[in-house]
């Protein structure tokens, strides 16, 4: 039954793509209905330290959105980024989020750590750009 779960889940998710944000990742996964509609799954997950000799662990949160709402969620969305971008100017990327390398272990560059976190694409200026 469980395999049978797994399955399911799987078939149910058409295309996906994460975006990796500091501590944050987002996962975009669209996904089919029962009725074979698509829809759209954001999914933010970050990772929560334990205390000393816990196993770290994930929060999650999704949000579920429906085509018919797309074109509404897009002007929301790219309002609220116009007022960000009154207020403050154009907004400079954030800076790649590198941990703190472990005791007894080697510093790690920028560089190593990108390569480690499968990073081909070069950098863009920011979501701010992406919508205008």
């Amino acid at each position: 039954m469980e395999n049978q779960k797994e399955e399911r889940r799987e078939q149910e998710i058409v295309y996906s793509r994460s975006v990796k944000a500091g501590k944050r990742i987002y996962y975009l996964d669209v996904r089919k209905a029962r009725n074979e509609d698509l829809y759209l799954c954001i999914t933010e997950s970050k990772r929560r330290q334990g205390e000393e000799g816990e196993t770290p662990s994930f929060e999650k949160h999704k949000v579920f959105l429906y085509k018919e709402d797309f074109a509404h969620f897009i002007e929301g969305l790219q309002d609220v980024i116009a007022y960000v971008q009154s207020q403050f100017g154009e907004i400079e990327s954030r800076q790649e989020w590198v941990p703190e390398p472990k005791e007894n272990s080697e510093p790690e560059t920028e560089q190593k750590a990108q390569e480690e976190a499968g990073e081909e694409e070069p950098k863009k200026k920011g979501i701010f750009g992406i919508f205008k």
